[in-house]
């Protein structure tokens, strides 16, 4: 597709947090916490991440240099608005804090986020989430420090401007957006993802493919109309540096990801994906994601009775980088015409070996090599495995409108029967 801007833009941004990668990472935490000023910081985790003894070895770390610690296990898997409101409320009752550590997936990181936002500027959550369900309110005050520690590869969580939760009310998942939600650093040791169930595993991986293929694929920064420099926002974009992070990120997937799944205990496998993750959250941070990310809030949203490998069973959920994936093949096939060069060269990124894939229609090609990924890992076949039907479209179309901020870097103007197409082919993927 060609974008026509009447004054095109001719600058991106880009913006990282700190970054410390590689085993022993986790236990510095404490030094890099006196360099960010915090004497009294609260360290958000959640009760599986708790169990590991992670959580409790960082902060016997930071205690160990003279900082006070509070630890709660208050994060929720797939964070909702409930959930987000009883952290916010039990981190105000053992307050104040002067910093934030979050131990664990993406869930923990964006539950810090939020409990940082609120404490430090105040109000309430649904003021903060973004329009059209909330009223995208932007923080007046800076936040304290906050130090993300994953425990899982994929959400990319630690390097992002997001915080992602679920609204039970409308049954959607949306997000909070601005720059000043993004840790001040991001501490990535591969020995914390050990544990890490194969279940969880693919699900998070996808969801770092998905970052870094949508990021790659999304509207280019120079076909938006130029903005003034108070306009400018995080998702600005595909650009020559998200390119780049993008690209490496989709290279150590092809080597290391069904690895990582087949093997936990595969030390190598393990550091590619926390490498890739880290940098497919590099790019997706600054250019955006769109189609795929969308359509996951509302699967994930509108959840009934699935139950999946490696998770907490005590109520239903589709993790969030399952939900991507599950659209994925299909929006990819509706966004090959925008540039097919650019799906192909993702193709052979991701599975150099298949020369044979290059005889097929080439808008087949990509949803190919993700579709065989996906059957490979353990990922369901589609939405009817996690219990939609073609009755459902609508409602999940409904709820990927919300998400315009997302939609807005596709790089394909998308309107409801684009979407509804993408739905409805995706009950089954493959055979």
């Amino acid at each position: 597709m060609t974008w026509s801007p009447a004054n095109p833009e001719s600058v991106f941004t880009y913006g990282a947090p700190q970054l410390k990668f590689g085993p022993g990472a986790a236990d510095e935490v404490g030094h890099d916490l006196l360099a960010l000023g915090a004497r009294r910081v609260l360290l958000v985790t959640d009760a599986g991440v708790l169990a590991t003894g992670w959580p409790d070895r960082v902060a016997e770390g930071i205690r160990g240099f003279g900082i006070e610690v509070v630890v709660h296990d208050s994060a929720h898997v797939e964070p909702t608005d409930a959930s987000l409101d009883a952290a916010v409320e039990r981190a105000r009752s053992d307050g104040p804090f002067d910093g934030f550590v979050a131990v664990g997936g993406g869930s923990a990181i964006d539950t810090a986020k939020a409990v940082d936002l609120l404490l430090s500027d105040g109000g309430d959550l649904m003021d903060y989430v973004n329009v059209p369900v909330g009223a995208g309110r932007a923080p007046t005050r800076r936040l304290a420090p906050l130090v993300a520690v994953p425990t899982t590869t994929g959400t990319g969580a630690e390097s992002t401007t997001i915080c992602v939760l679920d609204v039970l009310s409308l049954k959607v998942k949306t997000g909070i957006s601005h720059v000043r939600l993004r840790p001040s650093l991001a501490v990535v040791d591969p020995r914390l993802t050990a544990s890490q169930p194969a279940g969880v595993t693919a699900s998070a991986g996808m969801d770092i493919l998905c970052h870094a293929l949508e990021s790659w694929t999304a509207r280019p920064y120079s076909s938006y109309e130029r903005k003034q420099p108070g306009e400018r926002v995080p998702y600005c974009g595909r650009n020559p540096i998200s390119d780049m992070w993008s690209e490496r990120s989709m290279s150590l997937l092809a080597k290391a990801f069904r690895a990582a799944v087949r093997d936990g205990s595969d030390e190598a496998a393990r550091g590619d994906m926390a490498l890739a993750a880290t940098f497919a959250g590099l790019g997706f941070g600054n250019a955006g994601v769109h189609v795929p990310h969308a359509n996951a809030y509302p699967i994930a949203g509108r959840v009934r009775g699935f139950h999946p490998d490696g998770y907490p069973r005590d109520e239903p959920m589709v993790p969030h980088g399952m939900a991507v994936a599950l659209t994925a093949p299909e929006a990819f096939r509706w966004t090959f015409e925008s540039d097919p060069e650019r799906h192909l060269a993702a193709a052979r990124l991701l599975d150099p070996a298949h020369g044979d894939r290059w005889d097929s229609d080439p808008r087949d090609v990509l949803p190919g090599v993700l579709a065989d990924l996906m059957r490979d890992i353990g990922m369901p076949n589609g939405l009817a495995a996690v219990g939609y039907d073609e009755h459902d479209v609508a409602d999940l179309v409904d709820g990927s409108l919300k998400q315009q901020r997302l939609l807005a870097t596709s790089p394909r103007e998308v309107g409801p029967d684009d979407l509804s197409g993408i739905l409805a082919r995706s009950m089954h993927l493959w055979d």
